[in-house]
């Protein structure tokens, strides 16, 4: 293993500059921090041990990529956790595909806060959801606590990119039927949904919600009834609700 010591290393300078968005779309790369990702057969980019935590260099050695040691100081600067585990994978960002998208889809539409696009990352996974589109506006898939969020389910799903405009055309052209979560007084309950043969269920921003265009061209729009005081649901929560109830009407 190759230890790194100064800050002025090339290659610790290209792995902090991934902290920002703009360069890990340069580069295709992205951070993630934390023993779990030891665990993925996706190889890593290159593997980061702190100096002195001796726990994960068997593991590590398993892959075939770079590792390095990192003094604690450039270790720190790097970790996006109070207690790290002590462990920073870089990975290759995720292969995608238009034509690999399937029948059932996950459409979000400008998701801001990172740790509730990992959860649902995390529930679409659990709940048999291969295909995620983000329109424009969502946060980053692959902010570190997006990654960390999703607890390696990320790795397994299709992210796709659109525009407003090309979702709604998209869905329209594939025969999407579109199910939108949306306080409407024409909106039914959750329960009762229809699947169609192919299906997009869309979520909305955290303070907005779904736009009006994109309701205004949905097929349904649902609602998760509220039988306490509680104003209304967190988007991950919900889309946890409303995806596992779909995928039993899908069975």
């Amino acid at each position: 293993m190759e230890y790194i010591k100064s800050k002025e290393n090339k290659l610790y300078k290209t792995i902090k500059k991934l902290k920002t968005r703009k360069y890990r779309e340069k580069e295709k790369l992205f951070i993630a921090e934390g023993h779990k990702f030891l665990d993925f057969e996706k190889i890593p980019w290159a593997v980061l041990l702190r100096d002195g935590d001796d726990r994960y260099i068997e593991k590590a050695q398993r892959f075939s990529c770079p590792k390095y040691i990192l003094s604690e100081a450039l270790f720190n600067e790097l970790s996006s956790q109070e207690n790290s585990q002590g462990v920073i994978l870089v990975y290759p960002m995720c292969e995608t595909s238009i034509e690999a998208i399937g029948d059932n889809i996950v459409v979000l539409d400008r998701i801001q806060d990172p740790g509730n696009l990992g959860t649902i990352i995390r529930v679409a996974d659990a709940a048999g959801y291969k295909d995620i589109v983000l329109l424009k506006g969502s946060v980053d898939v692959y902010n570190e606590k997006t990654v960390r969020s999703s607890m390696g389910s990320l790795f397994n799903m299709n992210f796709i990119y659109m525009e407003e405009d090309e979702i709604i055309k998209f869905m329209s052209e594939k025969s999407y039927k579109s199910t939108v979560t949306a306080l409407r007084e024409d909106a039914i309950s959750y329960t009762e949904m229809t699947p169609g043969p192919k299906n997009a269920i869309i979520f909305g921003n955290e303070g907005q919600g779904v736009s009006e265009k994109i309701i205004e061209a949905s097929d349904s729009k649902v609602i998760i009834p509220i039988y306490g005081s509680a104003e209304s649901l967190n988007v991950a929560v919900a889309s946890g609700i409303v995806l596992y109830k779909f995928r039993e009407l899908l069975i």
